[in-house]
């Protein structure tokens, strides 16, 4: 009982105090502020008030934040090869220490097999000789793997033309579907967007919200409903209404599930209907940070329905963007976007040169 006693004096004593300090301190803040209001009442008046310039920070160039987006992948990838870039001459250990630091940057077993092979080929026929010819000679290596020629989606020569959006779920599909909406509004086209990820709820809505902030129209059903269905009315209203650009979104699939790789299938076929050059490009939505999964993914999505390109996400903030360089050489396939951050001109058109040159640039 006593120990409590003495425990609330202590408390209330501790608050007086405070209350004390502040008190103090408004005095203390009250007489600064008649001082600064008497100083300036005797300072001359200027007859032109010089206004200091407003400085706004420039927005950040799409190129610079490419380079900063890939910075991790070039630390992992070139960091290690830079550490191997001495005149020494090539032999069995400076290999693997190369082949160790291309599969850390995932470009995958097959990748990374071509190109020891093609430096152990001009190793042998004393084309190259020193470790840092063996560097330069993988720079050039995956630049070239990488030129695929005009990176430009393929359009249709008459009437709409129709991309399909394939990805299994939280790659970033539905919000990259918005983004292209809203740069092809801005180019001046006519966008109609298909909500086929009937199976969420919550896809159709955010969906419909990029829709709502790109001011394009979409095709959208009840939640559960035939996505395929969703896919002929939204090629009818494409046909009947002129529009010049068609974005189908898709369900999420389970890259596993061959029944859902069945349904995807079936929507091809359904385009086709009304479209016949439908779908002109079958794309498939990869995050980067999956690193040799998205390997994998393409894989299957390509055995099962054919694609055309690809676009990658979150291609920032990862140390497995070599994982590009991996997909294109092993399935001879274009990557016509990738995703550098979450605003609506962070997914951009994927150029080669660019990836290449930020990738192997001096610091």
């Amino acid at each position: 009982m006593l120990f409590n006693k003495k425990k609330k004096e202590a408390k209330k004593e501790e608050k007086e105090k405070q209350k004390q300090f502040e008190e103090k301190s408004r005095e203390i803040s009250e007489q600064l502020a008649r001082a600064e209001r008497d100083l300036k009442e005797k300072e001359p008046v200027l007859e032109k008030e010089i206004v200091a310039p407003v400085s706004e920070k420039e927005p950040e160039g799409f190129f610079s934040k490419f380079r900063k987006g890939i910075s991790k992948t070039k630390r992992m990838l070139v960091g290690g090869l830079m550490d191997l870039a001495v005149e020494d001459p090539i032999d069995d250990d400076f290999l693997d220490d190369l082949e160790d630091s291309l599969l850390a940057a995932d470009l995958g077993a097959n990748t990374t097999a071509k190109v020891i092979e093609i430096i152990e080929k001009q190793a042998d026929k004393k084309e190259i000789e020193s470790q840092s010819q063996a560097v330069n000679l993988v720079k050039d290596t995956i630049s070239t793997i990488l030129d695929k020629g005009n990176q430009d989606l393929p359009l249709a020569e008459s009437g709409p033309t129709v991309y399909l959006f394939v990805g299994v779920n939280g790659v970033g599909k539905t919000t990259s579907i918005g983004k292209i909406a809203a740069q092809y509004k801005n180019a001046g086209k006519k966008v109609l967007v298909a909500a086929g990820d009937t199976f969420r709820a919550a896809a159709i809505e955010q969906l419909d919200e990029w829709c709502k902030r790109a001011g394009v129209d979409i095709v959208k059903k009840d939640i559960n409903s035939d996505p395929s269905a969703t896919m002929y009315e939204a090629a009818r209203k494409a046909i009947d209404e002129n529009y010049d650009i068609l974005l189908c979104d898709t369900s999420g699939r389970l890259h596993t599930k061959k029944n859902l790789m069945d349904e995807l299938y079936k929507m091809q076929k359904v385009l086709k209907k009304i479209i016949p050059a439908a779908p002109h490009a079958s794309l498939l939505v990869l995050d980067a940070n999956t690193g040799q999964n998205a390997i994998m993914q393409t894989r299957e999505f390509s055995a099962h329905i054919g694609l055309d390109g690809l676009i990658v996400t979150k291609l920032d903030g990862t140390a497995k963007g070599g994982v590009i360089i991996g997909i294109v050489n092993e399935f001879d396939i274009m990557v016509y976007y990738v995703g550098i951050g979450e605003g609506i001109n962070d997914l951009q058109p994927f150029s080669a040169r660019l990836f290449a040159e930020s990738l192997f640039e001096q610091a």
